[in-house]
């Protein structure tokens, strides 16, 4: 398998996925809302890397920590992913490139001395803040 996401099979689908939400997700608001009511500072659409195309969705800068906040489907949630019966070779291959480029993604930043947080949709919205927290904190 290339590292080339494939190609939508037809109009429709295309379509579908323009709709898709890239950014300001339910999940990403609340771990927003919750880590700017505790005090932090964050910045939104910034690419961190000259390298990879891929912009985390909340980035702390000083302390250099990117949050991924990763829907169960797309992002191959091992608890929470489900698997069309449609197309499930198309699928299939759409789904493993999105997990490929994440891991390629984590390992270019940590590379570059990022701090990466992957969070899942279904994570507690606490419990993720606390672990963004626990991260900012130690890298000050």
């Amino acid at each position: 398998m290339s590292n080339q996401t494939p190609t939508p099979l037809d109009a429709r689908t295309s379509e579908r996925f323009k709709r898709q939400p890239q950014r300001n997700t339910k999940p990403e608001l609340a771990i927003r809302r919750e880590l700017h009511r505790r005090g932090f500072r964050f910045r939104l659409d910034v690419r961190v890397s000259k390298s990879i195309r891929s912009k985390p969705d909340i980035v702390f800068n000083g302390a250099k920590v990117a949050v991924f906040v990763d829907g169960c489907f797309w992002h191959g949630c091992p608890d929470h992913g489900t698997f069309p019966k449609n197309n499930r070779e198309w699928w299939a291959q759409k789904l493993e490139a999105n997990v490929k480029r994440d891991e390629r993604t984590t390992a270019a930043l940590e590379d570059e001395g990022w701090k990466i947080i992957r969070l899942w949709e279904h994570e507690p919205v606490n419990q993720a803040a606390d672990r963004v927290a626990a991260a900012i904190t130690a890298r000050r």
